[in-house]
């Protein structure tokens, strides 16, 4: 027979292992839910969802890689189209954080800079009309 001591004992770990348990699922499904809208909305440009532990195990963040577009002088208007796809995938997830903000940021001022190219240079990316 176990004695009283040793079930409430038993019992009470078991309690606690199901709460650490129930912790880890609910901070995983959290920041996964909000590294997924990341993924998402980057479609192409986005990697794989990260999920990041502390020494416990527990999930305390994640992250998406995203490939941050450069001023393609030959193409500006790809460049805004891709800094206008990483600025939505920044900004997908309800509750975005302190650095989606910088990489959204990050991602205008490229967009900014495409922009600025091609006003003054309105001759990139045009066709010649070779038809006359």
């Amino acid at each position: 027979m176990i004695s009283p001591v040793k079930m409430f004992a038993n019992n009470y770990s078991f309690a606690q292992n199901q709460q650490r348990q129930d912790i880890i699922n609910q901070r995983y499904n959290e920041i996964y839910s909000h590294e997924l809208a990341h993924q998402r909305a980057g479609g192409s440009l986005a990697g794989g969802i990260v999920i990041e532990r502390d020494a416990n195990g527990i999930p305390i963040g994640g992250h998406v890689p995203i490939k941050m577009p450069s001023l393609d002088k030959n193409n500006p208007d790809k460049t805004i189209k891709d800094a206008n796809t990483v600025i939505s995938s920044a900004m997908a997830p309800s509750d975005p954080s302190d650095q989606d903000y910088r990489v959204a940021n990050q991602a205008r001022a490229i967009k900014s800079q495409a922009q600025n190219y091609k006003n003054a240079h309105p001759e990139v990316g045009k066709k010649l009309n070779l038809v006359g």
